[in-house]
This record gives C-alpha cells, sequence and structure tokens, in this order.
C-alpha cells in the first residue's frame, strides 16, 4: 500500500506538467479524474487501428470494434456485479442516465404519487425529477440533513408511504463525502413498493460496488470520475424495470421494425441506445477499468481514506479553517472554507501555486443554502494523489491566508 501513490504517479502524464510554474498539485479529481497512459493509449489504439462503426457492419474492422465495444459492457457488468450484461446501458454519463430513469417514469406517476430524494443530492439527481413532478402532478420531498451532512432516517422513515413511487439519492455525497446507507434505504423504500435510483458517480471511483446485495433498481456512473473518459457514463436497471420503461430517445439501432406509421422497438439494452455510440470512450472506459483493478478498488479506497484523515487533521489546524461534512463515514472528499475570506478568492491564489482545487456550489446549492454560505473549497482525492500534494495544499492555503488577510 504505500508504494500505491509512486507507482501510480508514474502511471499518468498530466500529472509531470507544471501550472504557473509549480508542478502541478492536482486535488480535483471529484470534478473529473485524471486518466492513466493505458486510457490514452487505448483510445489512439482504436482509432489507429480498428476505428469503425459497431452492431452494423459484416466487415472486419467492424466485428473489431463492436467486440471490444461489448467487452466493456461485460466488463461493466462484472464490476457491478450486475445479473445480466444487458441491465448495463450505456449513456452520455450520470446525468443522462437519471434523465433517462426520470424521463421513463413520465409514462407511470400521476397526480397523488410522491417522489422522494434527499438535501445532499447534486442538482443532476434533483433537477430531472423536478421536472417529472412538474410533468406528471406528482409531489417531490426531500429527506433533511443534519449539521454533520447526514442524512436524517427518522424523517426518511416518516415520508415513506404507499404514494411514495420513486426514492432517489446518491451513494456518496460529492459536496461532503458522506456515504449514505444506500442497502438500509433501499430496505425501506422497497417495503412500500417504490422504484429506488441511486447516483454512484463519487461511488464507483472510491469503493467496491454490489447493485445485487444493495438490491437497488437503478444505478448511475461516469467514466471521467474512475479515470475513464468524459461523455461515456452507464445505467444498470433491472432488467423488469428496464422492460417496463419507454426509450427516452428514438432513432437508428433502438429499434426492431420501422414501418412509416408505427416502429416496435429493440430488445435490452439497445432500446436505450440510439444512434452511434461514443465508441472510442467505452473502449477507453475498458481500459481504465482494468487499470482500476490492476491497482485494487479496496487498495485505492484504503490509500484514499489514510489521506482524508491526514488532511482533515492538517486543515483542522490552521486557524479560521472551517469543514464542511462531518458524516461518521466519509469518502475521497474535504469541503472547508477560511473565516472572512471567500472560497473564488482562496482558490484563485492556490492556482496561481499550482494547485487545483475546486470552488463554489459544486452543483449542490440546497447544502450551501442550508450552511447560509456562497460555497466551499473542495479537494477531492484520487489514487495518484500524495500526502506531498496535501503538505502543498497547507502551506498554500496558508500563504493565501496572509495574503488575503
Amino acid at each position: 500500500m504505500a508504494n500505491l501513490p509512486t507507482s501510480v504517479r508514474e502511471q499518468f502524464p498530466i500529472l509531470q506538467r507544471k501550472v504557473n510554474g509549480k508542478p502541478l498539485v492536482y486535488l480535483d479529481s471529484a470534478a473529473t479524474t485524471q486518466k492513466p497512459l493505458a486510457v490514452i493509449e487505448a483510445i489512439v489504439r482504436y482509432y489507429s487501428e480498428f476505428n469503425s462503426n459497431v452492431h452494423r457492419g459484416v466487415h472486419q474492422l467492424s466485428q473489431e470494434a463492436t467486440e471490444a465495444f461489448e467487452g466493456v459492457r461485460i466488463q461493466l457488468q462484472q464490476h457491478l456485479h450486475a445479473a445480466e450484461a444487458h441491465e448495463i446501458i450505456f449513456t452520455k454519463g450520470t446525468t443522462d442516465s437519471i434523465n433517462t430513469v426520470a424521463h421513463g417514469f413520465r409514462s407511470i406517476l400521476q397526480p397523488g404519487d410522491e417522489i422522494i430524494v434527499t438535501q445532499l443530492e447534486h442538482h443532476s439527481n434533483l433537477v430531472p425529477w423536478q421536472m417529472l413532478a412538474q410533468h406528471t402532478g406528482a409531489t417531490l420531498r426531500y429527506v433533511p440533513m443534519d449539521g454533520r451532512g447526514v442524512l436524517d432516517m427518522k424523517a426518511y422513515a416518516d415520508l415513506l408511504s404507499p404514494s411514495t413511487k420513486v426514492v432517489a439519492f446518491n451513494h456518496i455525497s460529492n459536496a461532503l463525502g458522506t456515504v449514505n446507507p444506500v442497502k438500509e434505504m433501499t430496505v425501506m423504500a422497497h417495503q412500500y413498493g417504490a422504484a429506488v435510483v441511486v447516483d454512484g458517480a463519487q461511488a464507483l471511483p472510491h469503493t467496491t460496488v454490489d447493485v445485487q446485495d444493495l438490491d437497488v433498481d437503478f444505478y448511475a456512473g461516469s467514466a471521467h470520475k474512475m479515470y475513464g473518459p468524459t461523455g461515456i457514463g452507464l445505467l444498470y436497471g433491472k432488467t423488469t424495470w428496464l422492460e417496463k420503461l419507454p426509450p427516452y430517445q428514438g432513432g437508428g439501432e433502438m429499434i426492431a421494425e420501422v414501418a412509416m406509421e408505427v416502429s416496435t422497438y429493440a430488445g435490452l439494452p439497445h432500446k436505450f441506445e440510439a444512434g452511434t455510440p461514443n465508441i472510442e470512450a467505452v473502449i477507453g472506459w475498458g481500459a481504465a477499468l482494468t487499470w482500476m483493478n490492476r491497482v485494487g478498488v479496496k487498495n485505492i479506497q484504503a490509500h484514499e481514506d489514510a489521506l482524508l484523515r491526514y488532511a482533515t487533521e492538517r486543515l483542522e489546524a490552521i486557524p479560521g479553517v472551517k469543514i464542511y461534512g462531518k458524516a461518521p463515514e466519509k469518502a475521497a472528499v474535504i469541503s472547508f472554507n477560511v473565516h472572512g475570506l471567500h472560497p473564488y478568492d482562496v482558490g484563485t491564489l492556490l492556482d496561481q501555486m499550482g494547485i487545483a482545487v475546486r470552488t463554489g456550489q459544486h452543483c449542490t446549492q440546497p447544502i450551501m443554502d442550508e450552511f447560509g454560505i456562497p460555497g466551499t473549497i473542495r479537494a477531492s482525492l484520487a489514487a495518484y494523489t500524495t500526502k506531498e500534494d496535501l503538505d502543498a495544499l497547507v502551506k498554500g492555503l496558508e500563504k493565501a491566508i496572509s495574503l488575503l488577510q
């Protein structure tokens, strides 16, 4: 484990560059992870050796591309422990996955039905449900959080009822790092027959996920959060639910028969995959999955957990620093502010020192409103993060405070 950061960092070309004349300290992995050389090479190899459209050609290149593309679907099935490969739907990303489900429920929900979300949600797992409620006349309710950023489970239990049709929540909060009790919340929702939709964007890079053990109905994720390319994601859905929902988009590939008056839809997974997919990104994602499994997801998790404890201790020792999100179970994210200083000003000075952090609301305005703040400074961790990165953050933060106060 001690050798993890050194061996890992060498595989990320971008970490060798400088920013503003300083060595890059990249602490914005919750926004997007950097890519190992194996992923970059896989994309180049696809374009150099077998670039072709998938599923549609009898020629050699198309067959090779299709085999590589569908092989990643099987990789993802195994990675999430899904029952069937057709339960893995390729999308543009987590946002697209959640919208696919929310759009499908337009034909199911009606006035009097209820949708439950939480105060911890990224806008991508809030706005689609608001739109669904407006379209169907259903009622949107939310589970509040406490001052630590932990969901109020008693309030959640009280909200559940026979009217509850959908429960949507994140596995891990992108803003606070809170790890939610997915299995417990799913059991409670299923007691009322509700469908459970989980935003797993921040969980898949940091922990193992077994969708059958969790028993969730839908699970969404993005490749770019887990060392893969942007523009590609997944929607896992139980077969029964995927067959029940109508397709989100119409076009080529998702149909069985087409006449001028009416068309019939293809079976899973193609029913939800209209048009030419992001083939090179899928192939790059496959390389990222292979890389993650070679390093070991549990090794990455242990490495990040140790760094999170270290960063928390170092930052709490700085006068004026307040950390937001103190859940007993957290993952890979530390959000904080400095008393009297705007997070944007601090982030700008850190960038001048080559330190990349995220500042702002992190697409979680309800969380920031609850705390009564404009945003936070967020440092987020990955397999390539080192103790030295965090020491540089602390040193840079101390310098920024001295310049701004």
